[in-house]
Parts: C-alpha cells; structure tokens; sequence
C-alpha cells in the first residue's frame, strides 16, 4: 500500500483552488444580482444562449408583423373613411338629379343651380378619391405619383401591383383600394357619370336624366361593395395583429425566463455563496498556520 505524502505545499495549493472556486461562484452570483441577466455571455449557458438566440429573432419577426398591421390598419383606415364620405356624396349628387328630373317643377334656372352643385360635389369627390396615407394616395396602386385622379377625373395611378402588408409567416393583406374596383373604369367611371349628370340636368333631358340616375345608383353599390371588401379586410389584419401582439408577449415572457435572474432567489444564492466563502477563509486560515520551518521544508 503506497501513501501519498502530503506537504504544505500541496495544502496551500488546494486550499488556494478551492478558494477560488469559492470566490468565483460568489462573483457570479454578484454579477447576476447586478446586471438582472442569468445569461451575460454564451459560456454562462450554451444551450439557453441558443435559445434565447432563436427566441430573440422570432420576436423580432413578431414585432416587425405587429407594425406591419398597424401601418395596413392606417391605410384601410384611410380608405374606409374616404368611401364612406364618398358614398354620402354620390347619394346627395343622385337626389339631386332627381330634383332635377321633376320636369313641372323645375326651371331652367333651378337645374342650372342643381347642375353646380353636382359639379362641386365631383370636385370634392377627386379630391377624397386622392386620399393619402402617409403621403401615397390609397387608391393609386404603387403609384410613385402623388395623385391617383387628375382634375379631370381621369385615372392616373398604376394598374401593376398591390400594396401588401406582411403580418404574419405566409400571410399578407392587401391595405389598398383598387380605384376601378371602386369607381368603375376610365370613361364610364364615377366623375364621367357626374359629368354626364351635369349636362343632363342643364338639357333636361328626361332619357338622359333617367340614365344618370342608373348609373349614379351603380356607382354607389359600387363603392358600397368596395365598403365591404375594406371591412373583411380589416378584420383579418385585426386578428393578425391580435396574434402577432400575443406572439410577442408569449416570446417576451419566455426570452424573460431564459436570460433574467430570479431575484429572491439570487439573493439567497448571494448570502449562501457568502457565508461558504467565508467558511473556506476561516477553515483555510486554521488548517494552514504555517511556520517559518514549514516554508523551508
């Protein structure tokens, strides 16, 4: 049986590497008590680094779905807002004509009056049909143009294209109006019918008057349509940002779990680290009183 001599030497040296050890795991448990974070580097955890790693860039997603929502519900937002205005307007241009087709009790002078109303309402109705939101017109397409209707009613956005918005892995929504969905094409679309409305009234023509109301009560149920596609629309970009936000909060809480300390029990690890260091230093000190013999043995 061999036995292994044990010398100062090695005493000291042990005593020394366990103290360290000692005081390594108090340092830590300071350093996550200060920072809040379990995780303050990868070697701390490899494996919850990595996770955590994956959690923060589906959170990043998560949250880049939530402002794409939020944007696609201001631009629906806009639309849904200009249609309906636009609904009312053509309603009130349509009764006017109406008025106007009262053929015994209307006068020269009175149709010209209803004529110029009809003509400012067509001039209200470009402009809402110009709608922006943030500086694009929602009935333009990708249109890099400022305007989706010139001043003659004529459409000058783009047919190529739709503006989507990204809001969840495969799912996007269109946020914007197709403009001949909603007012109907070049040459027969809302403004011509006014403009035909306007000429109608001024002629008289009952035929011609009788027409214009077909065709402005088309334009309603037209935009009335495009009212109810909006709000379908809507609805899914609203389930979407629900799912995203709850996303967000579940991946929040879970990244939450991974890299923050519990403090309460941080704390009690901090007070037992510290009272064992402090033991280590107390036993160290009475196991190991060396003398100036024992230095030169």
């Amino acid at each position: 049986m061999s036995i292994q001599r044990v010398t100062q030497s090695m005493m000291s040296q042990r005593s020394l590497e366990g103290l360290q050890l000692s005081l390594g795991r108090l340092a830590r448990s300071q350093e996550q008590l200060s920072t809040g974070r379990v995780l303050n580097r990868p070697s701390d955890s490899p494996t919850d680094t990595t996770a955590a790693m994956r959690l923060r860039s589906s959170l990043a997603d998560a949250k880049q779905y939530v402002r794409n929502a939020e944007d696609g519900q201001g631009w629906l937002g806009q639309v849904d807002t200009a249609l309906q205005s636009m609904v009312n307007e053509t309603r009130r241009a349509r009764e006017l004509v109406l008025q106007g087709a009262n053929q015994g009790a209307m006068s020269v002078a009175a149709r010209e009056a209803l004529a110029i109303e009809v003509e400012q309402l067509r001039e209200s109705l470009i402009g809402q049909a110009n709608a922006k939101y943030l500086e694009r017109p929602v009935f333009g397409g990708v249109t890099a143009g400022s305007v989706a209707f010139d001043a003659d009613g004529a459409y000058v956005g783009t047919d190529a294209g739709e503006v989507l918005r990204t809001v969840g892995d495969g799912v996007s929504v269109r946020v914007d109006m197709d403009a001949r969905q909603a007012f109907g094409p070049d040459g027969a679309n809302l403004f011509d019918d006014l403009d035909a409305a306007v000429n109608a009234l001024r002629s008289g023509d009952p035929a011609e008057l009788s027409a214009s109301l077909d065709r402005l009560a088309e334009a309603g149920n037209r935009m009335t349509g495009a009212l109810a596609e909006i709000g379908g629309r809507t609805n899914r970009l609203e389930a979407a940002l629900l799912r995203a936000q709850d996303g967000e909060l579940s991946m929040t809480s879970s990244l939450s779990e991974i890299e923050n300390v519990d403090l309460p029990r941080a704390m009690v690890d901090l007070q037992l680290q510290e009272v064992a260091y402090q033991a280590a230093l107390g036993a160290t000190a009475r196991v190991l009183q060396p003398s100036l013999l024992d230095f030169l043995r």
